[in-house]
């Protein structure tokens, strides 16, 4: 007897593994086993297969321990897995590596992780010790401010429970602090550190359906327009726009599948809309629902992946991206909420699948159906819907009949002219946040660039700091007094003078979050300003606290990335500040217009969500552009035949398909030589569907030099055959000695 294994390596197809008789009763397909791996290695393999024929040529070895009693992959999943192999043209090892959480790939199986938190310690519990405490700080203003940063963020500033109130250190130190001035905070018995486990299963309580809010007559009408259009179609897009209540309609949908005895799996784009859903979900539907992303500690993981095996699985998923790679056993509905969102492209490392397109993939696979939920959809989705493939509901009209946003051009070139802009604030926009903040609404300013600033420069020479591995230049990041690279990570010092010339007048240029914090606190002392980008939210708990502050109101001023344009709903925003829409625009790539409109619909979507029409101060350097006023004026259908004409121009999706081949070395001019190799092969076949080779914007990164070659497929061509000829390419280029140590990938899909 042989089985196919996988291995969670970077490999293309299975290996073959002789069953020893003794072990000959226990092998099943999806079961993991030990096995021995070159000439010393052991890996946690799944069989993929049983058979009997031997291989020819080589002497098999022996799986070495059966590790499980039943499956820990259906075979609907290993079925999902080799389409997203094929498909995105990435081996099944990687697949693997993808989808399983690390506990059930390691040969020890999983330990529960622990989270180091933080806490007062009990002799300074009282209000009268904490004033102590905070005078014998004044000699250590370093310490001082870290400890009233823990009073603020623990709560126990506004007489929260001291005892009870806790605080990982990872947040602690997401403010700006260091370990050296947290550990002196420790050694002086002022706070101590504790271990807590992590990742527990969702015990949502009692499910209450009957708490489900009645839809309004339009949400009726487009429920069951829904209904219709999933008699005939698998797929169904509802076009809804910004606060019309489409997640009411998610929740009367996933009821009604529930009643059928079915499984619902809803996808959301980012870790921090999960919060927000959730809290919603959990309501109705209590311990039914499991949630399921990467900011989950592996052991929760492992335990929601075995629940979905056992006899009792969520009925409800809500996850990220990856929640898409569970296990299923009865699945009925698939709803991608904000489907047009590019954070359900994996990009590195493989595999590079779109969580949308396998969604549906899954959900064909296992006769379930799928609706796409958005205010604006994805061009591809969109031409799909008018062309007929998929279903077209449309929601027009915002819950309870709230008006859209009021969106104010305001031209900053003209301003910067005359010299009446206050950084990067026009007047307008001050006015009306000043306004907001005294009536005690909220405002949200938007700037899709974090750190302090995008770059420093020498005022005398123009001298740039660049990043020693990548083609970029570092982002200024004040409070940790460090430049960044954003593409590899390395970090690196300020210089105190000019490398160049010598000169010490170092300038930042541009602005980040950070910088827009800093100024805003100068303008608004009393503004009680919150951040929320990827340097606030790396630990789950950020996301959650910085969410549930602003949403109760103890920030009311929210400052962020394009984070805070996806779908957070917050009842008294009434302002909302787009502060350079240029930078949204001016960028080399083909979608560049598509994202620009999605995201300032969105950010936009934001405002005056409960009760009164709010305003948008939109600043700009080009009012004129048809896509600012398209934006305006909420012209989606406009924007969308502006585009897809110039698509169809020019060969671009959704008329033709996009291959982006990647190859990659550490020497420049060699992967040049590599570049023009694999274009000519590659035209000995494709012809004039090969563009390239060029170098990409970013053309190093981590010290490898990049080339690109982009293929442009029509409709109808054989994809398996395309595939195929791509594989044969990428071996002959690999097995060439001259190109030793070249990578070669493919981006399927691309965005």
């Amino acid at each position: 007897m042989f089985v196919d294994v996988i291995l969670p390596l970077p490999l293309d197809g299975v290996f073959t593994y002789s069953v020893p008789q003794a072990l000959e009763e226990q092998v099943r397909m999806g079961l993991r086993v030990l096995v021995p791996f070159g000439r010393n290695k052991t890996y946690v393999g799944i069989i993929a297969e049983i058979h009997h024929r031997a291989p020819e040529g080589y002497q098999t070895k022996d799986i070495l321990q059966v590790l499980d009693i039943s499956p820990i992959l259906l075979d609907s999943q290993l079925k999902l897995w080799h389409w997203i192999s094929d498909y995105y043209m990435s081996p099944i090892g990687e697949v693997y590596k993808a989808a399983l959480p690390s506990g059930l790939k390691a040969e020890d199986g999983y330990k529960p992780k622990t989270e180091l938190y933080i806490r007062l310690t009990p002799k300074f519990c009282s209000e009268q010790a904490l004033h102590i405490a905070i005078d014998l700080l004044q000699r250590a203003p370093s310490q001082q401010k870290a400890f009233l940063d823990f009073l603020a963020l623990t709560g126990v500033d506004r007489g929260v429970d001291t005892l009870h109130s806790q605080l990982t250190r990872d947040e602690l130190l997401n403010q700006g602090h260091t370990l050296q001035t947290i550990n002196a905070l420790v050694k002086r018995g002022l706070l101590e550190t504790y271990e807590q486990e992590v990742g527990r299963l969702n015990h949502g309580g009692t499910p209450h359906p009957e708490q489900i809010k009645p839809l309004s007559a339009p949400q009726q009408d487009a429920y069951n327009q829904i209904q219709f259009s999933f008699l005939s179609k698998n797929v169904t897009l509802l076009h809804g726009v910004t606060s019309s209540g489409k997640t009411e309609i998610y929740i009367h949908l996933i009821q009604q599948a529930l009643e059928k005895k079915q499984q619902v799996l809803y996808l959301l784009p980012e870790i921090a809309l999960t919060v927000q859903i959730m809290q919603r979900l959990q309501h109705v539907f209590g311990d039914r629902l499991g949630i399921y992303h990467s900011k989950y500690s592996d052991a929760e993981r492992v335990e929601i992946w075995q629940k979905q095996l056992s006899a009792h699985p969520y009925d409800v998923i809500l996850g990220a991206r990856s929640a898409v790679l569970l296990p299923f056993q009865n699945l009925g509905l698939v709803i991608v909420d904000e489907e047009h969102e590019t954070s359900y492209k994996q990009q590195d490392p493989m595999p590079r699948y779109h969580a949308r397109s396998t969604a549906i993939v899954l959900a064909q696979m296992l006769g379930a159906k799928t609706l796409l939920g958005t205010a604006t959809p994805s061009m591809e989705t969109y031409h799909n819907a008018k062309t007929g493939k998929y279903g077209l509901v449309e929601l027009f009209q915002r819950y309870k009949g709230i008006e859209l946003p009021e969106i104010q051009v305001v031209d900053i070139k003209d301003l910067q002219h005359r010299k009446m802009m206050n950084g990067p604030f026009s007047p307008l926009l001050l006015a009306k946040t000043r306004e907001a903040l005294e009536r005690g609404e909220q405002v949200i300013l938007f700037q899709n660039r974090r750190g302090y600033a995008p770059m420093i420069e020498c005022k005398q020479c123009g001298w740039v700091p660049h990043c020693q591995h990548c083609d970029v230049s570092l982002t200024f990041h004040r409070n940790l007094n460090q430049l960044t690279c954003h593409y590899c990570g390395y970090t690196y010092q300020v210089p105190s003078e000019c490398p160049a010339c010598g000169c010490k007048d170092l300038q930042t240029r541009g602005y980040g979050t950070e910088k827009i914090e800093a100024e805003v606190q100068d303008i608004f002392p009393e503004a009680r300003i919150a951040r929320m980008d990827l340097d606030t939210t790396r630990s789950r708990n950020a996301y959650e606290r910085i969410i549930s502050d602003f949403s109760a109101g103890r920030t009311n001023l929210l400052i962020g990335t394009q984070m805070i344009s996806k779908g957070l709903d917050f009842d008294k925003v009434s302002v909302v500040g787009i502060l350079n829409a240029d930078s949204m625009l001016n960028y080399p790539d083909f979608r560049a217009y598509e994202h620009a409109y999605m995201m300032m619909a969105q950010v936009s979507g934001r405002a005056g969500r409960k009760g009164k029409r709010g305003l948008v101060i939109l600043q700009t350097k080009s009012p004129d552009l048809p896509l600012i006023q398209q934006v305006v004026h909420n012209d989606y259908a406009g924007f969308y035949r502006s585009m897809i004409a110039e698509r169809q121009q020019f060969h671009y999706p959704p008329y033709y398909r996009l291959v982006y081949v990647y190859l990659k070395h550490r020497t420049d001019y060699l992967v040049e030589a590599e570049g023009v190799e694999m274009g000519s092969r590659l035209r000995q076949w494709f012809g004039a569907r090969v563009l390239g080779p060029d170098k990409p914007g970013v053309a190093k990164v981590k010290s490898l030099s990049i080339r690109k070659l982009v293929l442009k497929l029509e409709p109808g061509i054989n994809m398996a055959d395309v595939r195929k000829y791509l594989a044969l390419v990428q071996q002959q280029m690999l097995q060439d000695k001259r190109y030793a140590s070249l990578q070669v990938y493919f981006d399927v899909d691309p965005l």
